[in-house]
């Protein structure tokens, strides 16, 4: 529960200061080494469910498409160019590259800011607390992901709506409404 509701989708440093409290020292340490365990341990990646099919539809309707995360570059460099889809994201915001990280709103202003987008008009999807946290206070509608939190959990975080991936036929219908050009 510790995992899901404190380290799940936090930056390293909430991470560190978590489960280290009286080792400030050793945290840029510790995280390092963590992330490259984690980057050693990645090997073949597939794209969750539908995602291929939104990137898509994405490109035929110009829209633009940016990853939020709180992984570091390295990170996330691997897992885009792991999953085939790097050339198709057009933004990419590291929250500890920025003055705050999720659950803060600011990697996603951030994100809205270099799309050139309108919070009204964006979608996120997310499938941790501290991400529809960032999502939902940037004022963005907010997808959770159902994975290792439940329905309820996503909810409470500030989910509008939950998928378990992205087939769901209410992501589609609500892509159709911004294809209509009525807001999200």
């Amino acid at each position: 529960e510790t995992y899901r509701s404190r380290i799940m989708g936090a930056s390293n440093e909430a991470i560190m200061h978590e489960l280290f409290p009286d080792a400030p020292d050793r945290h840029q340490h510790l995280a390092d080494r963590k992330e490259a365990l984690f980057r050693s341990a990645v090997t073949t990646l597939e794209p969750t469910r539908g995602v291929t099919e939104v990137l898509d539809w994405a490109r035929a309707h110009d829209v633009r498409v940016g990853v939020v995360t709180n992984a570091p570059r390295p990170n996330a460099d691997l897992m885009l160019r792991g999953l085939g889809i790097v050339d198709r994201i057009d933004a990419l915001v590291i929250g500890e590259e920025l003055a705050r990280g999720k659950p803060d709103p600011l990697p996603y202003l951030t994100g809205l800011q270099r799309l050139r987008g309108d919070a009204a008009r964006a979608i996120a999807f997310e499938d941790s607390l501290s991400g529809i946290r960032s999502a939902s206070a940037a004022g963005i509608h907010t997808f959770g992901l159902r994975g290792a939190l439940s329905e309820d959990a996503l909810r409470d975080a500030g989910a509008n709506d939950v998928i378990d991936d992205f087939t769901s036929p209410v992501l589609w219908r609500l892509l159709e409404q911004v294809e209509s050009g009525i807001a999200v």
